[in-house]
């Protein structure tokens, strides 16, 4: 059997990676200005990680031969405005399982932090205050887990040893799992008002832009924690503001919208709001995982076998 050749570009140079079949010609692009070849030329693009949609794109018009769009990361949101400039049949993958362990593990952090006060003590810290009290501990809450994918399975794998009250589960639609059923996002108003903890780790859709508004938000219970390892327009901004203003919600979010957050926006100094900067991918655990997913996805295309974790198909 003759394997596939042409030019791939990868974001790691290709002495890097182990396993790659040896019948492509590699080219190390991570957003630069120039290109590293003629795009004309490029069979298989792994876009840059943590690059602008702009940078991102910006090549796809100039792929004729291109068949396959590998990301590094899960959600495709920064993508799809070049798509239309493919033939039919370019395959897009996501990067499912690269970010599960990191994401979960800040999920998890997010979590404890907010409610054991962490933040506040940070802030004591550099005054040189003894802030002593009487914080909640994650042990008996109950959370809900809005987006019950592999990083949300990861997510409940890491709450069991704290002994927390019960994980309930939400996905697109209901199904059952041998840790127990998912329920459908539709039983979202009747789930909320019983929960302590709600992790939403769902990807970014129409379905799901704004899913976090007035509405969502009041049907939590008084002093609930909104974690937020998902996309920033999940979440209707204005109406959190209200809520965490009030002193009746807390959150702890690794995305914004707007984000990046502009200096002056008032979620920075919200009270009981504990902001990171979109780190969940990006730590250690990401580089080895996401080498492993290319060899992998290579690998096949290589030898003629469909690619994994194809998304969407271009008309």
């Amino acid at each position: 059997m003759t394997s596939k050749t042409g030019d791939v570009w990868l974001p790691f140079p290709a002495d890097e990676i182990a396993g790659l079949p040896a019948s492509f010609r590699y080219r190390l692009w991570d957003g630069e200005e120039t290109f590293p070849a003629d795009p004309a030329d490029c069979v298989f693009y792994v876009t840059p990680y943590m690059k602008s949609a702009e940078v991102t794109v910006r090549p796809l018009a100039a792929m004729p031969a291109l068949e396959v769009v590998q990301t590094l990361t899960a959600g495709i949101d920064h993508v799809l405005g070049g798509l239309g400039d493919l033939r039919p049949g370019v395959r897009l993958c996501n990067a499912v399982g690269v970010h599960t362990a990191s994401t979960a593990e800040l999920a998890l952090a997010l979590t404890l932090a907010s409610l054991r006060g962490i933040p506040g003590m940070v802030r004591g810290q550099d005054r040189e205050e003894w802030r002593g009290g009487f914080y909640d501990a994650l042990a008996d809450k109950s959370v809900l887990i809005v987006g019950y994918g592999s990083i949300g399975s990861a997510i409940e794998d890491r709450l069991v040893p704290f002994e927390c009250g019960p994980v309930t589960r939400v996905a697109r639609s209901a199904r059952t799992t041998a840790r127990g059923p998912v329920h459908a996002i539709a039983d979202l108003p009747e789930l909320l008002p019983g929960t302590d903890v709600v992790i939403l780790v769902t990807p970014l859709t129409d379905a799901t832009r704004g899913l976090v508004g007035a509405e969502f938000l009041s049907r939590m219970k008084d002093g609930a924690l909104l974690v937020n390892v998902s996309r920033g327009p999940v979440v209707d901004t204005k109406a959190l503001l209200g809520e965490v203003e009030s002193g009746r919600l807390r959150a702890a979010l690794d995305v914004t919208d707007p984000e990046p957050l502009p200096a002056g926006h008032p979620l920075w100094h919200a009270p009981n709001v504990l902001i990171t900067p979109h780190v969940g991918g990006s730590s250690s655990a990401f580089e080895p995982r996401a080498k492993r997913l290319l060899a992998r996805q290579l690998g096949r295309f290589a030898a003629g076998e469909p690619v994994e974790h194809t998304v969407l198909i271009t008309e």
